[in-house]
């Protein structure tokens, strides 16, 4: 894996502002509801202009689901800097033991999920965000294959790899369901 530059001072005041908006977002959320929040609101909160907030983040909606772009490059970095060797199901097996088991497993989650089941605005949001997932993890597994950016076989498996998180939810053992949802991806039904 490659080594990431130490950020600068400028990086890491950004970094932590646009955290400080992302929490103060979610705890008011959670609090009162999405809809009964304003942007001025949550600005208040993180001790930040409107300008601020927006600057950070292009819409309500996205407040919420802050880490939408790490989520993409992690994605991607989990297939394109996997070992020599690896397989790229089995890197994506890798990658939701390792990022997804401990999301499903915190106790946070429930609160998130309803928040966002809860909420037409939300719901319709982290669905444009899975595809927009779907599409771009699809099309990094074909550029490491070798095939066009549309083949279908590597678009199916992109869905059915960021179909794992909802599928562990709510299951007694989630690393088991993990490994046994990557079997089946990497030998067929049997």
């Amino acid at each position: 894996m490659p080594d990431s530059p130490i950020p600068g001072r400028r990086e890491r005041k950004k970094a932590a502002t646009r955290q400080a908006i992302a929490d103060a977002a979610l705890e008011l959320f959670l609090e009162h509801g999405f809809d009964r929040v304003s942007v001025r609101d949550v600005a208040e909160k993180a001790d930040v202009s409107t300008t601020t907030l927006f600057a950070h983040f292009p819409s309500k909606e996205a407040l919420v689901f802050d880490r939408e772009e790490e989520v993409d490059a992690a994605l991607a970095a989990a297939v394109r800097e996997r070992p020599e060797g690896q397989g790229v199901v089995e890197a994506l097996r890798a990658h939701a033991l390792k990022t997804w088991v401990p999301i499903v497993t915190d106790p946070r989650r429930e609160s998130f999920t309803s928040l966002v089941n809860g909420t037409p605005a939300l719901r319709e949001y982290a669905e444009r965000m899975w595809m927009r997932h779907a599409d771009a993890l699809g099309t990094v597994i074909a550029e490491e294959l070798g095939r066009e950016p549309d083949d279908p076989a590597c678009a199916a498996l992109a869905r059915f790899a960021l179909e794992v998180p909802a599928l562990t939810a709510g299951r007694h053992d989630p690393r088991a369901t993990v490994e046994t949802v990557f079997d089946l991806l990497l030998h067929g039904w049997r």
